[in-house]
């Protein structure tokens, strides 16, 4: 049997409890031991496209992670997928670059359509 401490660290505790997970591999196996015919569809939304991060995306991401939880609980195979978009503003930023434009005038002088196909 182990013994105690009376001198308990929990931050070595949960580290000691994360290391378990990580060499077991418990999070896959607590998603490929449920069954496949039992599922539960969960698909995360983009991160943060329109801005910082405040306490709205905490509430948000704390829900989003409570669900999938439980119903693993439940029995159900929950396979978390996360989404990613940021509204195409990369890909027009690149655009925009490579074709030598400045800011949205620019873009409505060389034209909407146009500019929308060569983002395609």
């Amino acid at each position: 049997m182990k013994e105690v401490s009376n001198k308990l660290s929990f931050a070595q505790m949960e580290e000691e409890i994360l290391n378990f997970w990580r060499q077991k591999d418990i999070f896959k196996k607590s998603i490929d031991e449920r069954p496949k015919d039992k599922p539960f569809s969960f698909y995360d939304g983009p991160p943060f496209a329109t801005g910082l991060p405040h306490y709205g995306h905490l509430l948000a991401g704390t829900i989003k992670d409570v669900i999938p939880r439980y119903k693993t609980m439940r029995g159900f195979r929950v396979e978390r997928r996360f989404g990613w978009d940021t509204h195409g503003l990369p890909v027009e930023f690149e655009v925009e670059q490579s074709l030598g434009l400045n800011g949205r005038h620019e873009i409505e002088n060389f034209g909407e359509g146009n500019f929308n196909e060569e983002c395609r």
